[in-house]
């Protein structure tokens, strides 16, 4: 069985790390891999590469820095498939997702492939008399990225392109779940012509975040994840003085109003619930039917009961199973919890068995019907493939219903009515929305990031924002006399004229 080891300074290598943990196969539940779990002195290796590194690549010119990303890019492109089969492998979502993923990732890179253009400053001629002004950005140092197990290519190279880009070196903690598409990441990287040390990996639980968080040679850290860890990761590293952007969790609406094309609705619902499981941050997991009809519950439970549930390499396969036997089984305590609070399971998942693949981490497609903002199936993320569906009297209801969520990171509406959008999107207290559109992530030239628990710090991730977070501003501001003798200081506060 292979042991997956960290990638520091340009070779893989154990460091120091005596601990490890399992990497199972979602679908046959069976142990595929063992990986190394990083400690500090781990952590303090990549770093020590990556400062060592930062040294040249810092003053890399733009020409050098994108001729590697432009290579990096067609590598990444030519083994998009491969990437995706280690990605079904050891996540669990089919492999047309994975697919999906890895060429959301490709479009980050291809917008980094455009830093001289995004790094371009200002310049004021003559600003004052005999005097010019102009800025630029430059890269902040080491770089560290903290990502989740759902997106286990697409999530780094949110970060790491860009920051890359940017004349920052960096240290991917990539989950411990599935964490073999970073090292095969890592390598393109290599093969691009990025010099060792500039792209590191370490693998690790709790003790590698903790010294990636603490490590003054770190100048910033990047983080997607649950709300919780989101929150402990901007406030500790915050403390140490990083900049921080930490994307937390979400409760993602879809409200239907009564002009709204149901076939179509219940179509897009089932996508958005239940595609990867509904492992996706930006999932749909409760749909506000403003309105009392049954008839959109009855079409969603029904195209819910048709998803093919299967292993994520059979091409048939629509969806697949969840992470690990953990998160089974909380989804399935979940369901149950709301079914006993007085919710209606209108299409049930538990206990599902695939023949040849019984022992696989499978949940069924599952709508549970007539849930209140009360019960635990509202309040909790679920992040699995459950649709609750909320019932709301009009539109102002609805709003107020999300706006009373504590996350803030995407949601939808489903209308043939402008003036409706328009009303929703204007109304409603989340980052990401969504008209007839249920998974609104914004393409890379734009930025990714939700409000309220769903952020925290100011910065969204990748696009203009990604930009600016991996660099920071200087202003010049310049007089060249014509004379060394020429003279006019004064004690007076300086002014324009």
């Amino acid at each position: 069985m292979a042991t997956i080891e960290h990638w520091i300074g340009g070779a893989h290598t154990g460091g120091v790390s005596t601990r490890s943990a399992p990497v199972f196969q979602p679908a046959t539940g069976r142990q595929q891999h063992t990986v190394l779990l990083g400690e500090p002195a781990d952590v303090d290796a990549a770093v020590r590469a990556a400062t060592t590194a930062f040294a040249e690549w810092g003053q890399a010119s733009l020409s050098q820095r994108t001729k590697v990303l432009f290579a990096f890019r067609e590598l990444v492109n030519a083994h998009s498939r491969e990437i995706a089969e280690i990605v079904s492998d050891e996540h669990g979502k089919v492999l047309s997702d994975a697919a999906g993923e890895v060429q959301r990732g490709l479009e980050v890179i291809e917008f980094a492939c455009g830093i001289p253009q995004l790094l371009k400053g200002g310049y004021s001629d003559q600003a004052s008399a005999g005097v010019d002004v102009f800025s630029f950005r430059e890269p902040l140092g080491v770089v560290a990225g903290i990502t989740p197990f759902n997106f286990p290519a697409m999530v780094p190279m949110w970060m790491h392109p860009i920051a890359i880009a940017c004349g920052n070196t960096f240290v991917l903690k990539p989950s411990e779940r599935d964490p073999s598409s970073a090292g095969f990441v890592a390598r393109l990287w290599q093969r691009a012509g990025l010099p060792d040390g500039v792209f590191n990996v370490v693998h690790g639980d709790k003790a590698a975040v903790d010294a990636i968080l603490d490590h003054p040679g770190i100048a910033a850290v990047s983080f997607v994840g649950s709300t919780p860890i989101a929150r402990y990761i901007h406030q500790r590293a915050t403390a140490a003085g990083k900049r921080v952007q930490a994307l937390g969790g979400a409760k993602n609406h879809a409200v239907i109003l009564p002009d709204a094309d149901l076939d179509f609705a219940a179509e897009h619902l089932v996508a958005s619930a239940f595609g990867s499981a509904g492992e996706r941050c930006m999932a749909i997991s409760a749909a506000v039917l403003v309105g009392d009809s049954d008839r959109l519950v009855d079409l969603v439970a029904a195209r819910a009961a048709e998803v093919k549930v299967g292993p994520g390499r059979d091409p048939a396969s629509e969806m697949g199973p969840v992470i690990t036997a953990a998160a089974k089984e909380r989804i399935e305590n979940l369901i149950t919890v709301g079914e006993r609070q007085g919710a209606t399971v209108a299409a049930d998942g538990r206990g599902l068995k695939i023949p040849g693949y019984e022992d696989g981490f499978f949940v069924g497609p599952t709508v549970i019907d007539r849930v209140t903002p009360a019960m635990d199936v509202y309040t909790e993320e679920i992040f699995g493939p459950v649709l609750s569906v909320v019932r709301s009297a009009d539109v102002d209801q609805a709003i107020s219903m999300i706006n009373s969520n504590p996350y803030g990171n995407g949601t939808a509406v489903f209308t043939n009515s402008g003036e409706a959008a328009r009303r929703f999107q204007r109304g409603v207290h989340v980052g990401m929305i969504g008209v007839n559109v249920p998974i609104p992530v914004p393409m890379a030239y734009y930025s990714f990031g939700g409000w309220k628990d769903s952020l925290f710090g100011q910065s969204h991730i990748y696009g203009p924002d990604g930009v600016d977070f991996c660099t920071r501003a200087k202003v010049v501001t310049q007089r060249w006399p014509a004379t060394s003798a020429f003279s006019e200081a004064s004690l007076h506060f300086p002014t324009a004229r």
